[in-house]
């Protein structure tokens, strides 16, 4: 991404990198969980590569104090957006030191609270946002060297970019001393506080690797960080490029914005993926971590310089993740991957007309074609011509910005390849090249059978039966019986029962879960066999059965509510707040209605994450249960810094206030509520 900031002097509109170059930065910052604010003394260097006379470092909302150039006072102007300091400058080595304080909207967030005993502070600063927290630079073409001194509350423990170099405590505070020792864009920043728990396992480079996890979640390090060393060995030999950071941290943190985020030498990732062996089957965190580690390399070490390279960043990063997954599951899995999201891209160049390279193109672009970009240019070079370009490339543009041409540059030097028609084709139209792509894909025997399967799906199901049902008793990749199930799932039950019964019986736990989640109504004859799948070791497919079978039978509710009424499921407890939906509903189930009402009612609360409190009102609202703690729990979603949670705060409240009784109990409650929630509900309540 390129986020350019310009200054106005007798240069107008000329890149300050032009004309300065900020060398590094240390900052010695307190972060203050209560005040919800972040101060320090922050020490640049930096050289003027040309005279110029204001200099401008990116502030949101900051205070400052005590400013000093190469240790005298100078004049400065805080527009709250920028730090301008205004000075003749001449070419030459500079130091600049001054004080602030910033109370932070964003970017940094506060979660958990010290009554709870539970806070987490952590930073999200893609694009452009570390500004809020930090006095740094919106441009990513400003690449400095950051070091940070952190001081906190003793009880916690801090991690940020590079190396910890001393630690010490003193007066109920601990000062951690954090150092980096290349440039990064700001972006890249970050800090994560909290209660941690910390494995470390070596590369076979020796590169120190440190997972962390909070204490109530040790027993899930193994499951969450399953492949991570493979991972990372991998993508050292296969890129060819020594991993560049000294070291490298992963830290989950609760109510994370994304699935997740390279920083430099420290990806942060969403709570959502730590898993105990059972959720693994569906919540893996493989794809995320390969896809941030990959990006140490893709984005980190090398930044784009404009959103219209972004390709260079999120493209490689796909790609390269799905190759380390290639590593560990297998070449049927890269194949239905790339088979996925071509499907994905098809559909989507109908109505998307922008191009990969564009700033405005969408994530699935980005991402997804990028990386099928580059799969071509890959098996039409060759493995070993690729290698070598991309390790070129690196090498000669590490520590700074790149676009596409860079790229390239380093392609034609190892291959004739047509890359003008190649850019056209790939880069430069919105049409996917469906014929190209097929070409590729059927280099893999499971991807050949899924071919023939898709050109039988409009025969008679008798006229092929015998090929769905030699085809689901062979060991072909799983990803073809779930199209053969997909392909006869409006047929007849009885015409279609054998291929689900050889479904369930290949015990694979993905196929399983698409049998459970393709029969909404489960025929009597079959329900011994649906069943089983209540045992699986899939959370996501317990959680579809259990409602499926609750729902179709309800002379076995109390069977089924019995079986499953110890079940917790994710960290998002989807099994528990099913089972207290479903045992509420249930008048024959002989059990405490109250307390159940009122655990399923807490889940929804601000004690919880934003999953588990969504999971739960969800079921709240769709099973009508529904009092003022219930509403005010709703009301106080839309204040939450999840988007998508706020927003299903307000969608909801605006379905409610259509039925005259909510309205006028969500008009009852406000007075109860807090300045921010007041705020959201009124506006509600007047559209």
């Amino acid at each position: 991404m390129k986020y350019l900031f310009f200054f106005i002097s007798t240069f107008t509109f000329a890149q300050q990198t032009q004309f300065v170059n900020f060398k590094s930065v240390l900052g010695k910052i307190t972060v203050n969980p209560i005040e919800k604010s972040v101060s320090g003394d922050v020490d640049y260097d930096f050289d003027v590569l040309k005279s110029i006379d204001t200099i401008k470092i990116d502030a949101q909302n900051m205070e400052f104090s005590n400013l000093k150039l190469n240790g005298k006072s100078v004049n400065y102007n805080n527009t709250q957006k920028q730090l301008q300091i205004i000075f003749p400058f001449k070419k030459g080595k500079n130091n600049l030191t001054f004080q602030y304080l910033a109370k932070p909207k964003q970017t940094i967030y506060f979660v958990g609270s010290e009554a709870n005993d539970n806070v987490q502070i952590w930073t999200q600063g893609q694009g452009k946002y570390t500004s809020h927290w930090f006095p740094s630079f919106d441009d990513v073409n400003e690449k400095v060297v950051f070091n940070l001194n952190i001081v906190c509350n003793n009880e916690y423990q801090v991690i940020s970019n590079g190396i910890l170099k001393f630690k010490s405590g003193l007066d109920g505070l601990s000062l951690w001393q954090y150092q980096m020792q290349k440039p990064m864009s700001s972006y890249l920043l970050m800090l994560a506080i909290g209660k941690f728990e910390k494995n470390i396992h070596k590369s076979k480079s020796g590169i120190p690797l440190e997972m962390y996890l909070e204490p109530k979640d040790v027993t899930k390090f193994d499951p969450t960080y399953r492949g991570s060393k493979t991972m990372f060995d991998f993508l050292e030999k296969e890129i060819g490029v020594k991993y560049p950071w000294g070291i490298y941290k992963q830290v989950p943190v609760r109510d994370f914005l994304y699935a997740g985020m390279e920083n430099t030498s420290a990806t942060l990732f969403n709570t959502r993926y730590v898993v105990d062996s059972t959720g693994f089957e569906d919540r893996s965190y493989t794809n995320v971590n390969a896809h941030e580690l990959a990006h140490q390399w893709f984005g980190n070490l090398v930044t784009a310089e404009s959103g219209k390279h972004h390709w260079l960043q999120e493209g490689f990063a796909t790609y390269y993740a799905l190759l380390a997954e290639k590593e560990i599951y297998g070449e049927d899995y890269f194949y239905s991957k790339l088979n996925e999201s071509a499907s994905q891209l098809k559909f989507a160049s109908r109505t998307d007309t922008i191009p990969v390279l564009n700033a405005k193109a969408s994530s699935l672009t980005f991402y997804q074609k990028g990386a099928w970009a580059l799969f071509v240019l890959h098996e039409e070079i060759g493995d070993k011509a690729f290698k070598k370009a991309v390790k070129k490339y690196l090498k000669k543009h590490a520590f700074q910005n790149v676009n596409t041409e860079d790229f390239f540059a380093e392609i034609r030097k190892i291959s004739r390849y047509d890359l003008a028609n190649f850019s056209k084709v790939w880069l430069e139209t919105t049409v996917f090249n469906t014929q190209q792509a097929n070409s590729l894909l059927l280099n893999n025997k499971s991807i050949q059978i899924l071919f023939e399967v898709d050109k039988l799906k409009n025969k008679p199901l008798l006229e092929k039966r015998d090929f769905l049902e030699k085809t689901m008793q062979s060991d072909v990749y799983f990803s073809v019986k779930e199209t053969i199930l997909n392909q006869v799932k409006n047929e007849k039950w009885e015409d279609k029962k054998s291929l689900f019964i050889l479904a369930l019986e290949t015990k694979n736990v993905q196929l399983r879960q698409t049998v459970a989640a393709s029969l909404n109504e489960i025929p009597e004859s079959f329900r011994t066999q649906y069943e089983t799948l209540l045992g699986d070791k899939s959370y996501q497919t317990q959680e579809i059965a259990l409602y499926n079978l609750w729902s179709n039978f309800p002379e076995q509710r109390i069977q089924y509510l019995d079986k499953s009424k110890t079940w917790m499921g994710f960290n998002d407890y989807n099994l528990r707040t099913l089972w207290l939906t479903l045992a509420l509903s249930t008048p024959a189930y002989a059990i405490d209605k109250r307390a159940l009402e009122t655990e399923l009612i807490q889940y929804s609360s601000i004690d919880y994450e934003a999953n588990t409190r969504q999971n739960a009102l969800e079921k709240l609202l769709a099973f009508k249960i529904i009092n003022d703690v219930v509403l005010g729990n709703l009301v106080n979603a839309t204040t939450h810094h999840m988007w998508q949670f706020s927003k299903f705060g307000r969608d909801n409240i605006r379905k409610l206030l259509k039925n005259p009784e909510m309205r006028v109990s969500l008009e009852r409650i406000v007075l109860e509520l807090n300045e921010a929630e007041q705020f959201q509900l009124n506006r509600l309540l007047k559209e």
